[in-house]
């Protein structure tokens, strides 16, 4: 398990409708309907806004993050995003 790091045992790090901002490019892992596997979601520096918070493996929080500007709602780990201010 990556860092042994059990998210779950915090509160999430960003609240629901906080802009955020990718930090790396995120790729389809196969979890994203009609699009091929490694097909680009959002780039670096993409901005978008939290829609919801779920849970992974009940280790990790995943925030969906709805980018307005190619109009997709894309899972994201706490350690690929960043606050905007």
């Amino acid at each position: 398990m990556e860092g042994d790091e059990i998210e779950l045992l915090d509160p999430p790090v960003f609240e629901m409708e906080q802009k955020v901002r990718v930090r790396k490019l995120i790729r389809n892992d196969g979890t994203f309907p009609g699009l091929d596997i490694g097909a680009p979601l959002a780039k670096k520096g993409d901005v978008g806004y939290v829609v919801s918070i779920g849970t992974y493996l009940q280790t990790y929080y995943i925030y969906a993050v709805h980018f307005i500007h190619n109009n997709v709602v894309v899972g994201c780990r706490k350690k690929e995003l960043e606050p905007v201010e």
